[in-house]
């Protein structure tokens, strides 16, 4: 008995150690997150516009930053209470709630990730109060949404190609395509592009995107499917997206000239 009761106590003492660990790694990122919602409730948006990522900030401008925030409890902020905490490399994540100044509950999540040694916001999930009729992941964006989104994809493609190196490629689709092709993996798949030294950038800015099949969602991917009216040849592109974080993410891309 008293040998079974010593390695519980090792276990336990273990454990102990572990959430020990734990909260002393993730401790700049809840530092990080206490100083965003000051910033916050101070009205002091431009600074804490700065405590989120690049790609956050490249698919979300400071005015739609603050518009979300105006819409959200957020702004009454009082303490943070993170009921999980866990990282991961560069990447981190702090699940939990915000507590008010007048003893309202706001649950929310944050993903992080780490930039020039600093934690950044990458996204974050607040769910929405009230009656609710469907997700964002569920909802067809706008036309003219559909068509800056295939603009931004397809300009993002066109530079890596030319740069003949995919890492901004790779740095900008989806997390969940991020941990199935490695940068080396996309140069490889992509070689015959950077090979035959075509430049598409000029091509993608002097021209529209034209859907052939009417956008749509199915099980949860965004797929677009058209050309841009280059000439002689038409620039085809097939695109997929599933929404991740805070907007649609790049998740699988096929483009041809003919």
């Amino acid at each position: 008995m008293k040998k079974v009761l010593t390695i519980l106590g090792g276990i336990i003492v273990f454990i102990v150690l572990v959430i020990s660990i734990v909260f002393m790694m993730t401790s700049s990122m809840s530092d990080a997150a206490t100083a965003f919602f000051t910033e916050i409730k101070a009205k002091n948006y431009t600074q804490a516009y700065t405590y989120l990522s690049e790609d956050f900030k490249a698919n979300t401008s400071e005015d739609e930053f603050v518009k979300f925030l105006d819409k959200s409890a957020l702004l009454n902020f009082k303490e943070t209470s993170w009921s999980s905490r866990s990282i991961s490399g560069g990447k981190g994540e702090l699940d939990g709630s915000v507590i008010t100044e007048n003893g309202g509950v706001v649950p929310i999540k944050l993903d992080f990730v780490k930039e020039n040694e600093l934690w950044k916001i990458y996204a974050i999930h607040k769910p929405q109060a009230g009656l609710t009729q469907s997700n964002a992941s569920d909802q067809l964006p706008p036309v003219n949404e559909l068509m800056k989104l295939t603009d931004e994809s397809m300009l993002k493609f066109a530079r890596s190609v030319n740069a003949k190196d995919f890492k901004e490629f790779h740095a900008y689709v989806s997390n969940l395509w991020q941990k199935q092709f490695t940068v080396e993996k996309f140069n490889d798949t992509f070689k015959p592009f950077m090979d035959a030294n075509i430049d598409m950038v000029p091509a993608l800015k002097a021209n529209n995107p034209i859907f052939d099949k009417e956008p749509a969602i199915v099980d949860g991917v965004l797929a677009l499917e058209g050309h841009y009216p280059t000439q002689p040849s038409r620039l085809m592109f097939k695109l997929e997206y599933i929404y991740e974080g805070n907007g649609w993410k790049l998740i699988g891309t096929s483009v041809n000239i003919k």
